[in-house]
């Protein structure tokens, strides 16, 4: 929008209407170059603004995805080691269970084994003494 330059009356009286409009004129055109190139100039330093960011946003991003994979890594890794102690204390688990139902097979045989030889020591007893 071009803001039209205005003299006074009394330029208007002392050099005439030709010359002041002319004035007047190469002022506007002035202004309108000035502001052709203010507007030119805004735009390549938006331009540059803009691939400033772009580029600056596209580091964060690799940056933010390198640590997400840094992070994937390290968690498949945790889960990974979790996955071995679990594992194996499962399998010293099983170790131990079989023992114990070994004791106790063994303890199971034992006392059935004295209850039967107390119980045929009873019979023949039984059987004797009739």
């Amino acid at each position: 929008m071009p803001v039209t330059a205005k003299l006074s009356r009394r330029f208007y009286e002392q050099f005439g209407d030709d010359v002041a409009n002319e004035l007047v004129e190469w002022f506007n055109a002035v202004d309108a170059q000035y502001r052709s190139e203010l507007r030119e100039l805004n735009e390549l330093n938006f331009a540059r603004f803009d691939a400033k960011m772009e580029q600056r946003f596209a580091e964060q991003d690799a940056k933010w995805e390198r640590r997400f994979a840094e992070q994937d890594v390290k968690w498949e890794r945790r889960f990974a080691e979790q996955d071995t102690k679990w594992a194996r204390r499962f399998a010293e688990l099983r170790v131990e269970m079989a023992a114990q139902y070994a004791r106790i097979h063994r303890w199971m045989f034992t006392y059935w084994m004295g209850t039967m030889l107390a119980l045929a020591g009873l019979f023949f007893t039984v059987l004797r003494s009739r």
